[in-house]
C-alpha cells in the first residue's frame, strides 16, 4: 500500500515537473556577479536592473535551479520569469541555457538578456534583437550555450574605461556622484522598454530608447 502512494505521489510531481516545463514564458536574465561585495559595481548592472523589475512588478526570486535564483511572475499581460545566474559573470550561459532548455523557451523569441555596456555613457541604454558578444564574456558565454546569438539584449552603458585604467578595474568599480543619478534613469529606461519589447517587439523599442542621454 505504501508503495502504491508513494508510486501515485510521484506520478503527479512529474506531471507537475511537466506542466511546468511546458509553460509559455519569456526568460529575462540579468547579467553579474552574485557575492555582496559585487553589488553596485559596474559590471552588475543586470543584476541591479532585475531586483528593479521584481520591485515595480512584485516578483520574488525565492527559487533556485541551475544555477540560477529565478522568480516567475507577470509584466503587462505577459508570463515571465526572472533570474539572475549565479555561476559568475563569465559563465552565465551554464545557467541560461538550461533554464531555456527545460521551459522550452526559444532564446530567438523569449529570452531578454540585461548586460553592462563599456562603449555606452552611464544613463544610455541600447536595445538589440541580436549580435555578436562585443567582447562581453557573459554574452559571449550565453551565446555559446543557447547555440544562438539571435537573442534580445538590453545592455546599460556603464562608462568608457578611463585611460591606463585596467579593464578589470573598471568593471568592478562603483558608480559615484552624477554617475549613480545617470545609472537610476538607465535602469528605469530598461525597465520601460521590457513592455514595449513584449508587446510591440524589438525594432519600436529600438527606436524609442536606443538614443544617447548623455
Amino acid at each position: 500500500m505504501l508503495e502504491y502512494i508513494i508510486k501515485i505521489f510521484n506520478t503527479i510531481k512529474d506531471k507537475d515537473k511537466e506542466k511546468e516545463s511546458n509553460e509559455e514564458v519569456v526568460i529575462i536574465a540579468g547579467l553579474g556577479n552574485p557575492e555582496k561585495k559585487y553589488i553596485g559595481t559596474r559590471h552588475n548592472v543586470g543584476f541591479a536592473t532585475i531586483d528593479a523589475l521584481c520591485d515595480k512588478y512584485g516578483i520574488e526570486l525565492t527559487e533556485t535551479k541551475f544555477n540560477a535564483a529565478y522568480g516567475k511572475g507577470m509584466i503587462e499581460g505577459h508570463k515571465v520569469i526572472l533570474m539572475k545566474p549565479l555561476t559568475y559573470m563569465n559563465r552565465s550561459g551554464e545557467a541560461i541555457g538550461p533554464m531555456c532548455h527545460f521551459y522550452k523557451v526559444e532564446p530567438e523569441n523569449d529570452l531578454i538578456v540585461i548586460s553592462d555596456d563599456i562603449d555606452q555613457n552611464v544613463g544610455n541604454i541600447r536595445v538589440r534583437p541580436k549580435g555578436s558578444a562585443g567582447g562581453h564574456n557573459g554574452l559571449k558565454s550565453i551565446i555559446a550555450h543557447c547555440q544562438t546569438d539571435g537573442f534580445t539584449r538590453i545592455r546599460v552603458g556603464v562608462g568608457r574605461k578611463p585611460e591606463g585604467m585596467d579593464l578589470a578595474d573598471h568593471v568592478l568599480s562603483h558608480f559615484k556622484g552624477e554617475e549613480e543619478v545617470n545609472l537610476k534613469n538607465a535602469i528605469d529606461n530598461a525597465i520601460a522598454a521590457i513592455p514595449v519589447i513584449l508587446d510591440e517587439g524589438c525594432d519600436i523599442a529600438m527606436t524609442r530608447f536606443n538614443r544617447k542621454v548623455v
